[in-house]
């Protein structure tokens, strides 16, 4: 029997570490946390459709969560979450080992993702959560659609303000010419 294939030496976990063995650890560190297989195809299909958006951008200046996609000028965020971290109810299977520490890790990612959800909403965003096995294509049309119709609220919003102030000069205008004109340019007016 080689020294090799004898019983391996018992690992240690670095300090902080809950991982429960070396290869666990390394399996956790190569996880990335952006630029994943399901942001990319959603990121290609957006961009094809004409908009354009920021990449991992915190949505609010004080909060420290970052979005997959940011529509600053609509304040769309969307999220793509990973389901074995956001606790997906359909694909979420808890890990055997150390089950405690990754019910509350995921238990906690859920809560933070809740937490994230109302500030965002209070703050005036929409929030749109999509599963990373959500068809690409559907998620593409539902930010699509959600930008667009932010977009046209956004306009609508821009035309009444500007019919008001208009409006509002016209009124000021008539109430200052002492003939009781409702024209805007009235002779009276200039006379003093």
């Amino acid at each position: 029997m080689s020294e090799q294939s004898a019983v391996p030496e018992s690992w240690t976990p670095p300090k902080g570490s809950w991982a429960s063995s070396a290869a666990n650890r390394r399996s956790m560190l190569g996880n990335r946390n952006r630029d994943t297989s399901p942001e990319r195809a959603l990121r290609s299909l957006v961009h094809a459709a004409g908009l354009r958006y920021r990449v991992a951008a915190k949505p609010l200046p004080g909060m420290r969560r970052t979005a997959d996609m940011v529509f600053r000028p609509t304040r769309v965020a969307v999220f793509i979450d990973g389901c074995f971290w956001h606790g997906c109810p359909e694909h979420f299977v808890p890990p055997k080992t150390n089950p405690g520490y990754w019910r509350d890790k995921i238990g906690r990612n859920v809560q933070r993702d809740r937490d994230t959800d109302a500030r965002l909403a209070e703050a005036g965003w929409l929030v749109l959560r999509f599963w990373e096995h959500d068809p690409a294509e559907a998620c593409s049309q539902a930010v699509c659609e959600a930008v667009g119709a932010r977009r046209q609220e956004a306009a609508a919003a821009r035309v009444a303000a500007q019919e008001g102030k208009l409006q509002g000069r016209q009124s000021a205008s008539a109430e200052a010419c002492r003939c009781g004109s409702p024209q805007t340019r009235c002779a009276s007016a200039r006379i003093p």
